[in-house]
């Protein structure tokens, strides 16, 4: 083993310019995450300089057999915490052989409604908090939970230490340092109130860049789950009964909203999301309707109500905005299988190019 350990390390610099891509894209079903590799001649930094490359889509759910060629085009370019060295992760979208987007192509519609020069002219920043679950990967079953039974009540879980109350800490820390490394903007993680389930921060990110960042930032735990024996999940309510959700809360500002009387902007923004509450529940992640019930920091999905460091709310204003009169909002309905791409460019469309 340890050759072959020695061989998945080898420093390619030191024996040829060429590297390695890893060419990432998202599968048919909104979650699953596909990858391939290639070599490319040289190091490369811009992704308008990399190739479009194919793949079958039949075998993703994504095109039929007897045309099942799609293609991808290269949109960001991340470090490689795997291979290291020159070597890059590359964020894909889909396009059919004509040019036009898949139906399954959110980055496309993202970058689109981010390109809008009102919604530019705003520096749309974000914070996305990632929640997620550990599972064992032969029970389908919480990490450090006992096989067939449960721990004790939540309390002593979140932001904790110890062997009986963190469950999964190296995976968690790899995955930190491994983003740090590719260069996505992760900005904190922390233990979640349920035990096994973990939270990791991207941002502030501006525009598409935060759906990029979020979609890399899964791939690299996908990997690090897999190396570990573990398996992640994004499921919004992954056990039922009285246990915490799985969320991804999106944290939003404008230009307008950080300048002096951004608060008067951030409540405007707050009635417009209101008015579009069904629209956005209905993009913001499958199954929310078992963890948005009122219950377990959230409220209820049928409802909308904001307030100032109301945890229970829809989307709610920190302290520190409401004192300094200008910031960001929380959004809390987005949950765990959010599609960051939807999410970040409908809230910004909403908010910013929305009518009042």
């Amino acid at each position: 083993m340890s050759l072959l350990s020695d061989l998945i390390n080898l420093n390619l610099s030191e024996s040829t310019e060429k590297i390695i891509a890893e060419y990432i894209w998202i599968g048919g079903s909104g979650m699953d995450m596909r990858s391939k590799a290639r070599t490319l001649p040289g190091p490369v930094s811009d992704p308008s300089k990399l190739p479009k490359w194919n793949y079958d889509g039949s075998s993703t759910g994504q095109a039929p057999g007897e045309d099942s060629e799609v293609i991808l085009y290269p949109q960001a370019i991340f470090n490689d915490p795997f291979r290291r060295g020159n070597n890059i992760l590359v964020m894909c979208d889909a396009y059919t052989p004509a040019g036009d987007p898949i139906p399954t192509n959110n980055r496309h519609a993202a970058a689109k409604i981010f390109s809008n020069p009102d919604v530019v002219a705003e520096e749309t920043w974000y914070g996305i908090e990632q929640e997620y679950t550990l599972l064992q990967k032969e029970v389908n079953w919480p990490v450090g939970w006992p096989i067939g039974g449960f721990p004790g009540p939540q309390g002593p879980y979140y932001c904790g230490t110890g062997a009986d109350k963190a469950f999964g800490r190296d995976i968690v820390d790899a995955h930190y340092k491994a983003c740090l490394y590719a260069g996505i903007n992760i900005s904190g993680i922390n233990g979640e109130v349920m035990p096994g389930q973990w939270e990791f921060q991207v941002g502030p990110s501006v525009g598409i860049s935060a759906g990029d960042e979020v979609w890399v930032a899964r791939y690299i735990l996908e990997r690090i789950t897999e190396i570990a024996g573990v398996v992640v999940s994004f499921d919004p309510k992954p056990i039922p009964g009285d246990w915490n959700g799985a969320g991804a809360h999106t944290n939003y500002s404008t230009k307008s909203m950080r300048e002096d009387g951004g608060y008067e902007v951030i409540k405007k923004a707050i009635e417009k999301l209101s008015l579009k509450h069904k629209e956005h529940i209905a993009a913001y992640g499958e199954g929310n309707e078992r963890r948005l019930t009122g219950k377990h920091e959230t409220a209820n999905i049928n409802t909308f109500k904001w307030g100032v460091a109301n945890r229970g709310a829809s989307v709610r204003v920190g302290r520190d905005t409401e004192k300094a009169g200008k910031g960001y909002f929380e959004d809390r309905r987005p949950a765990s299988n959010m599609d960051p791409y939807i999410v970040t460019s409908m809230i910004a469309e909403t908010t910013i190019i929305g009518k009042p």
